[in-house]
């Protein structure tokens, strides 16, 4: 198989060569209309459901990925596109070429209706997580939370407010979240709160959204952007409506003023400086 480019460089051959074993598995992935659907996502697995290869399609929609003789599973996702599910043979009698996945057009949830919503505790969750000792991953939460949407006739105006306890911090383990909620870290005494507003909502492509807006912690304001997935509307127990959503940023603890720090004897931070947080969040309409 030759590369897709060429060069004059000695020590770099234009001509890739396939162990004996290995056979090509190519696709192409199109929409409806036999556009190419670019950085589609998918999934090579083996017949028990074991990994092979994964990753992204190219700017003509296609991917070409080297595996041994044998049966395959395929898994193709795209953003606005209904999953695509397959099965494959490589080698054999199996006809060489490139094959065609056509995917299917998916409908965004409809939005939540225009007014005024608010967020719903018992249904919703503010996580975080942090490197610990340059290993395993540390995880928590804020207990106690409020927060009001204001979703306009575009939802590009719309607006949001969300309030947190910084005494509600919880990881599991009182003796950490008291250092947590000390003068060390996010000094609950004198910041009582977290707080985020947002009036910039921004929509990327199918249910992914944009929420852009400047989150105030331990006294320092800045910038910062939820990368958010749109659930859908839906009604609740009560027939209220309601309406859902997952957004995930990360963090830098220094931008914020918490600089605290310990190493190790190996000079490895015992907290990382970045913190994953990722919101899963209710909204229920407020008549």
């Amino acid at each position: 198989m030759e590369s897709a480019g060429s060069s004059s460089s000695p020590g770099i051959s234009t001509t890739l060569t396939l162990p004996p074993t290995a056979k090509l598995l190519s696709c192409r992935v199109l929409d409806t209309v036999h556009q190419p659907v670019r950085r589609a996502r998918f999934e090579v697995t083996d017949p028990i459901g074991r990994g092979v290869v994964s990753g992204e399609t190219d700017p003509y929609g296609g991917f070409t990925a080297a595996v041994p003789e044998g049966e395959y599973r395929l898994t193709v996702t795209a953003e606005g596109y209904a999953p695509f599910h397959g099965a494959t043979l490589v080698g054999g009698g199996a006809q060489p070429g490139t094959a065609e996945i056509v995917l299917d057009p998916v409908e965004p949830p409809l939005l939540p209706q225009p007014g005024h919503w608010e967020i719903d505790p018992a249904h919703s969750a503010i996580a975080f997580s942090a490197r610990h000792i340059g290993l395993a991953r540390i995880h928590g939460r804020f207990n106690t939370f409020a927060g009001a949407v204001r979703i306009a006739e575009r939802m590009e105006e719309s607006s949001m407010h969300v309030i947190i306890d910084a005494a509600s911090i919880d990881t599991g383990l009182r003796m950490r979240d008291d250092h947590l909620r000390s003068a060390d870290f996010l000094d609950a005494v004198r910041h009582p709160t977290l707080e985020f507003y947002s009036e910039r909502f921004i929509h990327r492509s199918g249910s992914r959204w944009t929420v852009a807006g400047a989150l105030t912690l331990h006294g320092v304001s800045r910038s910062v952007t939820l990368d958010t997935e749109y659930l859908g509307a839906g009604t609740g127990m009560e027939g209220e409506p309601r309406a859902a959503c997952r957004a995930s940023t990360e963090l830098q603890r220094e931008d914020f003023a918490l600089n605290w720090q310990s190493m190790l004897a190996q000079g490895i931070a015992a907290i990382g400086s970045s913190v994953e947080v990722r919101l899963d969040v209710q909204i229920v309409h407020k008549a």
